[in-house]
């Protein structure tokens, strides 16, 4: 009876610290996204057209600026998506990163922020699986 007891417990353990992991995913993944979609209006932590290749900014016609700006829209509604449905947006968010890294793959010295971005982008497919079992 006592290893049932305990294995009881260890599964109510483990289900509080999948629970934490998933608030804390979904509280990332809602708050940074609309924090960068807003800076692409502002421009006070970096100036991110600078993160556009030059390919990119020739084909919108040299518009570039202004697709920063709509990035920047997509950025604040899929932060919005992840904190209202995070089972569907995590992926998006996965998504989304993944175009990054490719951008940012022909932009000559940013290779370390494709790779951070990497890094993010495999914490939104966490949240997302996280998000079958709590959202």
């Amino acid at each position: 009876m006592k290893e049932v007891t305990t294995t009881r417990a260890n599964d109510s353990s483990a289900n509080r610290l999948d629970q934490q992991a998933f608030a804390i995913l979904r509280f990332g993944f809602t708050v940074a996204p609309i924090i960068a979609g807003a800076d692409k209006f502002l421009h006070l932590l970096v100036n991110w057209d600078q993160y556009l290749p030059a390919v990119m900014n020739n084909l919108v016609g040299g518009h570039g600026h202004q697709l920063m700006l709509v990035v920047g829209v997509i950025e604040i509604i899929a932060g919005i998506g992840v904190a209202l449905k995070p089972r569907i947006f995590a992926y998006v968010v996965a998504a989304w990163l993944l175009l990054i890294i490719c951008n940012l793959l022909a932009v000559p010295g940013y290779f370390d922020v494709a790779l951070r971005d990497l890094g993010l982008c495999l914490g939104a497919l966490a949240l997302g699986r996280l998000s079958q079992h709590f959202d």
